[in-house]
C-alpha cells in the first residue's frame, strides 16, 4: 500500500514516516525544498531499516495543481503539512489561505483518483479556542469547535487549522466518489526530536534547559508525545470505524511550572527557573511582541482535552505526558541541541 505524506520533514511528519515504513507501507514524502531529501533520508534511516521504501517529492501547499499528479497511484494520504508561523504574521492570509486551499486541492485530487482515505492532521487549536470571556477554561473533546471569528481567543494559526478542517468536512458533504476523511487533533507535540531542526513546542523544553527564560508564565497545555500522535494517525488511516470521524489526541495537561519542576527533578545541575512571570507583564509585552500571542491567549486558563473516543474506538494508548517531556529533553542532548 502506498501513502502520500505531506510535510515529511516536520516533527510529526518524520515520526509518522518512520511508523509507516515499519509497518511495510511505501511512503512518498513531500518537501517544500527537495534539497532536504538527503538529510531527511539519513535522519529517518537512523530509526528504520526500511528506508528504501521512502521517496521524496517537492511540493508546496500553494501549488494546488501539483496534487493531482502526486495522488495518482496512491492508496492513502496523510496530510500533515500546514503553515506554522512563529508568532502572529503580518498578513494572516499567508497562513490561512495555503492551509485551506492546500487541503481542498488534496481532497479534490484524492476524490478524482478514487483514493480510499485522507487523514487530515488538524490540531487542538480547532477545538479548544474561540470561547467567550470567562469560559475559556474547561475540558474539550472532538464534538467542540473553535469559533474562528472570536479573534480575542484565537491566533492566526488556530484560525487556519479551524478554517481548513471545516472546509474539508464541507467538501466531503458534497463528494460522491466514496472517498473517506478522518481528522486527528493532536495536542502540543513533545517527545524525542530527531534532528536540530525541531518542531515548535519542543522549544519550550530547550529554553528551560538552557535557562533562556528567567521565569515561567502561568500557562499550561494538553500534551501528546509525537510518537503517540503518529500512532493515532496510522490508526485513523487503517481502522474501518475511523471513517468520517474526528479524533482528539491528547495525553494530559501540564503547566509550565510542572514542566520546569519535572526538568529540575531530572536535571538538577541545569538549575531550571521556577518563578512565575506576572500575567499582567506578559499581556503588556504581548502588545509589542507578536511571538507571544500563543502564550497570551492561554494566560491564567486551563484548557484540557478528553481523548476517550480515540482510546475506546481505536484502542489508542498514548505515552504519558511525563515521558513526553523527559524523552524530549533527553533527545536534545543526544542530537546536540544542548551541551552537557
Amino acid at each position: 500500500m502506498r501513502v502520500l505524506l505531506t510535510g515529511v520533514s516536520s516533527f510529526l511528519g518524520a515520526h509518522t514516516a518512520i511508523q509507516l515504513l515499519e509497518k511495510g507501507y511505501q511512503v512518498v514524502g513531500t518537501l517544500r525544498d527537495i534539497g532536504r531529501a538527503n538529510d531527511m533520508r539519513t535522519i529517518i534511516g537512523q530509526h528504520t531499516d526500511k528506508i528504501e521504501q521512502l521517496a521524496f517529492v517537492e511540493a508546496d501547499l500553494a501549488d494546488t495543481a501539483i496534487w493531482d499528479k502526486l495522488v495518482e497511484g496512491v492508496d492513502f494520504v496523510q496530510h500533515i503539512a500546514s503553515p506554522f508561523p512563529h508568532g502572529e504574521p503580518t498578513h494572516e492570509a499567508n497562513v490561512i489561505v495555503p492551509a485551506k486551499e492546500g487541503t481542498l486541492a488534496i481532497l479534490k485530487a484524492a476524490s478524482k483518483h478514487q483514493l480510499k482515505r485522507v487523514v487530515l492532521t488538524s490540531a487542538i487549536g480547532a477545538s479548544f479556542y474561540g470561547k467567550p470571556k470567562g469560559q475559556q477554561s474547561g475540558v474539550y473533546d472532538e464534538t467542540v469547535w473553535t469559533d474562528e471569528t472570536n479573534r480575542a481567543d484565537t491566533t492566526a494559526y488556530y484560525r487556519s487549522k479551524t478554517i481548513a478542517e471545516k472546509a474539508a468536512w464541507a467538501f466531503m458533504e458534497q463528494d460522491a466518489s466514496g472517498l473517506e476523511l478522518t481528522t486527528v487533533l493532536p495536542g502540543a507535540l513533545l517527545g524525542p526530536v530527531l534532528e536540530k531542526d525541531y518542531g515548535h513546542t519542543p522549544e519550550i523544553i530547550l529554553n528551560l534547559l538552557n535557562r533562556r527564560v528567567p521565569a515561567v508564565p502561568n500557562v499550561g497545555f494538553d500534551l501528546v508525545d509525537v510518537r503517540s500522535a503518529a500512532d493515532l494517525l496510522l490508526r485513523a488511516m487503517e481502522a474501518s470505524q475511523a471513517a468520517g470521524q474526528r479524533f482528539l489526541g491528547t495525553a494530559g495537561y501540564l503547566s509550565f511550572r510542572q514542566i520546569a519542576a519535572l526538568l529540575n527533578e531530572n536535571y538538577p545541575d541545569r538549575k531550571i527557573p521556577s518563578g512565575t512571570i506576572p500575567s499582567w507583564l506578559l499581556q503588556v509585552l504581548g502588545w509589542f511582541d507578536p511571538s507571544l500571542a500563543a502564550v497570551v491567549v492561554d494566560l491564567d486558563k486551563e484548557r484540557k482535552g478528553n481523548s476517550n473516543k480515540a482510546k475506546q474506538l481505536l484502542d489508542w494508548q498514548p505515552i504519558n505526558s511525563r515521558e513526553a517531556v523527559l524523552s524530549c529533553a533527553d533527545s536534545m542532548f543526544r542530537v546536540g541541541l544542548i551541551s552537557e
